[in-house]
């Protein structure tokens, strides 16, 4: 049963099969379609396993592949069409027995611990199962009957999209116990890192909590209910793994202070030493690899902690002086739009025990086991993860485990109340551990200053990145003034292209945008600079009342705004000094209007995918409904074309890439000689993707931001990625984002692309 073209990204792109509010209430003649895209998805799922995959079990809490598959058709069989499709027969009574799950109304079943021995039915006859299921739902799908059942049908397509996480979940379980460490799936898409988190402020109050009134939820999102908040503050963004090698570099897991007793208890009978499917790596035992769908790899700092238990992301709150929200808490700052990372990640502990919402009565049929007998010894998690599908997630969900398990994607963002600390504070507590992170040790001599500097967003991201084992930092460092001289000078270059192809793409087209804008909306341009496309735009179309530049520069957001003002005396403009792949909420002058989005410059190129998809995802938030987009993207051509114009024969681009070195010096205290770096600019055709690197010339060690890196001869520093496009790839990660392109300008040669989103 092995997948023989499925790709990472299609395994991990899963349809909205439940849809909510108005929408869903004008797609129920959609539900045939809607189920057979759910039932396909699961067996492609399936499809990398072998038979012997499917049939294991790996611990008493994980449910062999073929179990999976068997369960959900069960449902569909025994609530649906067993009651109601006239003259249904069942493919085989025994199945019943085997493939029940909890419902004691519905009689005995397979002890859970023991699923694992089934190795028949075999997987063949699963499949002619759920073949055979399919067939007859179809036929209770297209009759009269299925109207009054669309509850009922819902429930089950939810169910199904439940155990496809399960399925992901217990695979890697699987498959973590393995000597051989095999991959489910080896590009499967690598969760994205990103800025460092930020508390938020919430004033809190009376507030609504559950569901209010959503065509589709489980019963324990409801009844939506009053409670009272006190005033709080939450991360913005998960703990990291660096993070979490900070916790386990101070002793986190050998302190008893930190811990619940019955965690303590626990990790000392288990000698737990750092998250499930984290490993030492033979050739160093300093460092960490982790099992992940991918199979086994290095721990990469800038991302997320995954794979805690409750017991543990309360060891690390207490230890970074914080505490998990509560999930009313969490529900509360979902809704408000200040959350990122905050379901296509972890699952997030609170500090809420599972229990039901005042009024809650579970139904009375054996419908109603599915939730409500679960009300006890069991920890609330908010969010969602990368393996839940697509849609399944609401701010409204109640996902909920024993304290003690970690096997699902589970992960932690951290709260605190307000009248311990001031507003919009960063995560200071946890910042002064950071210096312990994985590979980086205190430099001799190290002044105070380089801890106070060690605390700014630059040399955490500076000693995240050298600490890798492939180092690596991000190109946003490029832009201090020097790197912005350089770039410009770059942008002027025979051999440097997109900048000049793009604008005059733009200014062929702009009326044609123009004509896709309200009147009165506002234009929200993401890294704006010097704003200089943007005019084109303005130009064009007169009807924009106001102009959101987001940059993360002040001094060059002042004097665009000055010089746009002398020209377009009539148009609000009001920047917003922010991180733009973080910017959580638009100037209040801004929020009346219509927004479009606006992104030229191929800066999304500069992105990872994963990392593009998130970023996607926030301007969908940041922007609202019925949101519009303009973006410039790169495309694929020559691989000479596409050297030259990042190894140019003047050597400009290389004096910028070095930059980033003197930048380290200037800012961080670094000592690196860039002249004993060399420039490096490649194409990536696997990836698609332009490369920047500086290669180390000789074996030497430097210093930064109070810390001590080693460089091996040839060794890289990855600076740049600058991903290119296809109109059909660039089509599918709108989509994986929730984006449709509604139009496309394509340039003549050297193509660059400029796409219309909606």
């Amino acid at each position: 049963m092995r997948a023989q073209n499925a790709t990472g990204s299609e395994l991990r792109q899963v349809p909205t099969y439940l849809q909510t509010g108005s929408q869903a209430r004008q797609d129920r003649n959609d539900l045939p379609e809607c189920y057979n895209r759910l039932r396909s998805h699961s067996e492609a799922l399936a499809a990398p396993l072998t038979e012997e995959d499917m049939v294991v079990q790996s611990m008493p809490d994980a449910s062999p592949a073929k179990w999976h598959l068997a369960h959900t058709t069960w449902f569909f069989e025994t609530f649906l069409l067993s009651d109601h499709l006239p003259g249904y027969r069942v493919f085989d009574p025994a199945y019943g027995y085997l493939f029940n799950s909890y419902y004691e109304t519905l009689g005995p079943r397979q002890p859970r611990p023991q699923r694992g021995l089934l190795t028949r039915p075999t997987a063949r006859d699963v499949m002619a199962y759920r073949h055979y299921v399919d067939e007859h739902m179809r036929t209770l799908l297209a009759s009269s009957a299925a109207a009054g059942l669309e509850d009922l049908i819902r429930l089950g397509l939810a169910h199904e999209e439940q155990h496809q996480e399960l399925l992901l979940m217990d695979i890697l379980h699987l498959f973590a116990k393995s000597p051989l460490k095999p991959a489910y799936c080896a590009d499967w898409p690598a969760d994205a890192g990103g800025a460092p988190a930020r508390f938020r402020h919430l004033e809190g109050g009376l507030v609504e909590v559950g569901d209010a009134g959503s065509p589709f939820v489980f019963d324990n999102e409801r009844p939506r209910h009053t409670t009272w908040i006190e005033p709080f503050e939450i991360a913005d963004r998960l703990v990291t793994n660096g993070e979490w090698l900070a916790f386990m570099a101070d002793g986190g897991y050998r302190r008893a202070d930190l811990w619940l007793s019955d965690g303590w208890t626990l990790i000392r009978a288990e000698g737990w030493e750092a998250p499930l499917y984290w490993e030492r790596d033979e050739q160093d035992k300093d460092r960490w690899n982790r099992m992940s769908l991918r199979g086994l790899e290095a721990v990469r700092a800038d991302a997320p902690v995954t794979h805690l238990s409750y017991y543990e992301a309360a060891a690390y709150a207490q230890w970074a002086g914080a505490r998990l929200p509560t999930e009313a808490e969490w529900e509360t700052a979902a809704l408000a739009g200040v959350l990122d990372q905050m379901d296509d990640v972890a699952w997030q502990w609170t500090q809420s025990a599972y229990y039901g919402y005042p009024g809650f009565r579970p139904v009375a049929s054996a419908v109603g086991e599915y939730n409500g007998k679960f009300m006890i010894g069991q920890m609330v998690l908010r969010g969602g993860a990368s393996v839940t599908p697509a849609g399944h997630a609401r701010p409204t969900y109640r996902n909920f485990y024993r304290p003690e398990q970690r096997w699902m994607f589970s992960g932690l963002r951290l709260a605190r109340d307000a009248a311990a600390h001031g507003a919009h504070g960063t995560l200071a507590t946890v910042d002064t551990h950071h210096a312990a992170l994985s590979g980086a040790a205190a430099a001799p001599g190290a002044a105070a200053s380089d801890a106070v500097q060690a605390h700014s967003e630059f040399a955490r991201d500076v000693i995240a990145g050298l600490s890798l084992k492939e180092k690596t930092l991000s190109p946003k460092y490029f832009y201090d003034a020097a790197g912005s001289e350089l770039f410009e000078d770059i942008c002027k270059l025979e051999e440097y292209y997109p900048t000049r192809t793009e604008t005059a793409l733009l200014r062929d087209i702009a009326a044609d945008i123009a004509d896709e804008i309200p009147d009165g909306a506002a234009l929200v341009e993401f890294g704006s600079g010097a704003s200089d496309k943007t005019r084109l735009i303005l130009d064009a179309a007169p009807q924009i009342a106001a102009y959101v530049p987001i940059d993360i520069s002040q001094d060059a957001l002042d004097k665009a705004a000055a010089r746009l003002r002398r020209h377009y005396p009539t148009l609000k403009i009001a920047p917003l000094a922010d991180d733009f792949t973080s910017a959580m909420q638009l100037p209040a002058s801004a929020r009346e209007h219509a927004k479009v989005g606006f992104f030229p410059g191929s800066t999304i190129g500069n992105f990872t995918p994963p990392q593009a998809v998130a970023f996607l995802r926030s301007v969908r938030r940041l922007l609202g409904l019925d949101a519009h987009m303009i973006i410039g993207a790169d495309m694929v051509k020559d691989e000479a074309t596409l050297v030259a114009a990042y190894d140019d024969a003047e050597g400009v681009t290389a004096r910028f890439n070095k930059n980033l070195l003197v930048r380290i010096n200037r800012e961080l205290g670094g000592d690196f000689d860039p002249e004993a770096f060399d420039h490096l600019a490649l194409w990536n055709p696997q990836l698609q993707r332009m490369e920047m690197h500086l290669v180390s010339r000789a074996d030497q060690i430097v210093n930064a931001a109070g810390q001590t890196f080693a460089f091996k001869e040839g060794e890289r520093l990855h600076t740049e990625n600058s991903h290119k496009f296809t109109p059909e790839s660039f089509a599918a990660l709108a989509a994986q984002a929730g984006w449709t392109v509604t139009r496309q300008w394509i340039s003549a040669a050297p193509q660059f692309a400029v796409f219309s989103l909606r």
